[in-house]
């Protein structure tokens, strides 16, 4: 099956099977989007999802963060993935959001790309969920997923990949197509063992029964 028949597939399918398909992080604005993203790295949403209550309420916006110390949000994230890293990164970030952007989140990938810890994928999670541009974040799921169903040619790279997801989904549904690619590759076309007996886009795989 030709590429762009397999992308009208993935939007036939996930159109009527996951129609309102949402991040798993749990946010009220692009502040805490970008923070909770910033936490997900390597590490699940749900352990993300226990500790972003407490670090909201005592951090509600980046000029109260920009004024706590590493060690002081290490207190509250310290049972997530490499959490020494993450507390110093947020609070680098938040106070340059503070000093040069007036504590508001920028809408552009250049300028976030700037924020300490902020790298592409977890700008395009900002730019696509707070901003609703058409972004495309490629995390390992995506990155998986798109090459087991042959979607993407020589893209070694998440930019690589993000770079020919853009181009191949219609623009209106990059962002709904990031989610959809994610949750399949975590809940169905895992790394091990992936459930391929079960899997609703088998038949435009090019690696079924791995």
């Amino acid at each position: 099956m030709r590429v762009p028949d397999k992308i009208q597939f993935i939007i036939n399918h996930f159109e009527k099977a996951m129609p309102d398909a949402q991040s798993e992080l749990n946010y009220g604005n692009a502040y805490q989007l970008l923070v909770a993203t910033m936490l997900a790295a390597q590490c699940t949403d749900k352990r993300v999802n226990q500790v972003t209550p407490a670090l909201f309420k005592a951090y509600p916006t980046p000029l109260e963060m920009s004024k706590a110390t590493a060690e002081d949000i290490l207190e509250f994230v310290k049972s997530v993935s490499y959490p020494n890293s993450k507390s110093a990164h947020l609070a680098e970030m938040s106070r340059k959001l503070v000093q040069e952007f007036g504590g508001e989140v920028p809408q552009t990938m250049e300028e976030l790309t700037t924020l300490p810890g902020v790298g592409r994928k977890t700008a395009n999670v900002v730019l696509a969920f707070a901003f609703g541009q058409a972004a495309m974040p490629v995390d390992t799921h995506v990155f998986r997923v798109a090459h087991r169903l042959g979607l993407v040619k020589d893209a070694s790279t998440p930019e690589a990949v993000e770079k020919q997801l853009v181009k191949l989904f219609p623009k209106d549904y990059i962002s709904r197509a990031h989610h959809w690619l994610l949750l399949h590759g975590r809940y169905v076309c895992v790394a091990r063992k992936p459930k391929c007996a079960d899997c609703p886009l088998k038949q435009i795989c090019t690696e079924p029964s791995l």
